[in-house]
């Protein structure tokens, strides 16, 4: 009778392993190859759709077309393409993950430009001449709001319950001129190195273009073995962030070695209680973030407050966040964490572009700039790709001079960058994504 209960047990146990998230596939190889089966990976063609029972396929009604250059070559053989953005998922345990993306054609030039998740930049316009193929890899997180081995969870708040950073699933949206995508490989990994970034709007993955912050633009800069985690969102300060469980979350997910990426200041300035201010709760709340991380072995990094495009007439950008970033430097020297100055950065900035061109860094754009947007955008806070980029090099000049560990993992061969010598808007393009209409508010 014992024997028989220890199997009926087993049984159980078995069971429920196998229904268990921790049970989940965690790697995957898809051809887009119509013309033929390969070996080991999974064949899809255009009509399959994602659902949660199939656990992949190309999502948001978007279907691409398949071709097929036959011959004898195998995953370069055939690919799929669209001359509209179009969207592949797979459903995946939360982690972090290796990807390689097979991208060209034998016959004709192509050009991919490729975004994960809410609109977190990979790839941007990998060129491809006829014949010739790219093997795009990277190192990306995906998670999930529950925190694991406790019955808590991340407190999002509405316009966050349908964001594809929250969801259970991977999601690649391939664009630009012509994306021609032979195959997709997937793996998880443990090693890989978890950049935490906690901050606000100027920091989130935005949903909706042509807003865009520098924590989405920052994975293009990356190579793999890094993979960000952006746990930022519109509206938070220090305060919002730990009572909505994202601190717990991060640390959580962390590992020794980790980092953390610490921008706060633009909603911090709105909590006017007694207790309140730069000096006080602000200074209390980056103490305890960077104390809590060192705690777990992890690699804190305080970012001061980019600044709003607040000019005087003498064409000199005006404080509008008050003690904010001067205390986030005071916290930083007090407790010997690196600090990348990106207030004084983005002073020198707009101040370089001056008070007309600035504005070609932020959401302003007369109305119909862009598909359903009927109202004139007027916004000085956030910013457009373009000033996305802008700031997004200032960063990676940050971790250069702060010497982190992290700069091994940038992109070979970046340029310098030079705040008072920005880059022209003229040269710059980016294409849109079609996941969110533009709203116009943010």
């Amino acid at each position: 009778m014992n024997e028989i209960k220890l199997l009926t047990l087993v049984l159980i146990a078995c069971i429920l392993n196998t229904n268990s998230p921790a049970q989940q596939k965690t790697s995957f190889k898809f051809s887009f190859n119509p013309g033929k089966e390969i070996p080991g990976y999974i064949q899809v063609t255009p009509g399959t759709k994602y659902s949660t029972a199939n656990g992949y396929g190309f999502d948001f009604g978007t279907e691409p077309k398949a071709i097929d250059r036959g011959g004898n070559k195998e995953l370069t053989g055939g690919f799929v393409t669209s001359d509209k953005p179009f969207f592949f998922s797979v459903k995946l345990p939360e982690g972090n993950y290796d990807i390689k993306i097979i991208a060209g054609d034998f016959k004709e030039e192509a050009m991919a430009t490729i975004m994960v998740e809410s609109r977190r930049l990979l790839f941007e316009k990998v060129k491809t001449a006829p014949g010739k193929f790219q093997t795009l890899s990277a190192t990306i997180n995906i998670r999930y709001p529950a925190i694991a081995g406790t019955d808590e969870e991340v407190k999002r708040k509405p316009r966050e319950t349908n964001k594809l950073d929250w969801d259970d699933k991977l999601t690649f949206e391939f664009s630009d001129i012509r994306p021609c995508i032979c195959a997709v490989e997937i793996t998880k990994t443990e090693n890989a190195v978890t950049l935490f970034l906690a901050g606000n709007s100027t920091v989130v993955d935005q949903d909706d273009d042509p807003w865009t912050s520098w924590g989405q633009i920052i994975p293009r800069f990356l190579q793999p073995g890094i993979a960000v985690s952006n746990q930022a969102e519109s509206g938070l300060s220090l305060g919002s962030f730990l009572s909505s469980n994202r601190l717990k979350k991060v640390m959580n997910m962390m590992k020794p070695g980790d980092y953390l990426f610490i921008e706060f200041g633009h909603n911090d300035q709105k909590e006017t209680g007694p207790d309140d201010g730069a000096f006080k709760s602000y200074s209390e709340r980056m103490r305890l973030f960077v104390n809590e991380f060192r705690k777990k072995g992890g690699i804190p990094v305080i970012v001061t407050p980019a600044n709003r495009r607040s000019f005087s007439d003498d064409g000199k950008i005006t404080n509008s966040l008050g003690d904010y970033p001067e205390a986030a430097r005071k916290v930083a020297k007090e407790l010997s964490v690196p600090l990348i100055d990106l207030n004084a950065m983005t002073k020198t900035l707009y101040e370089s572009l001056g008070i007309e061109n600035s504005k070609k860094l932020f959401v302003i754009f007369p109305a119909n700039t862009f598909p359903g947007q009927d109202k004139e955008l007027n916004d000085n806070t956030h910013f457009n790709p373009f000033g996305a980029y802008e700031l997004t090099k200032c960063i990676i000049e940050g971790i250069r001079s702060d010497n982190l560990e992290i700069k091994k993992f940038l992109v070979k061969d970046l340029p310098a960058f030079d705040p008072a010598k920005p880059d022209q808007f003229e040269k710059f393009s980016f294409p849109l994504s079609p996941f969110s209409p533009v709203k116009t508010t943010n």
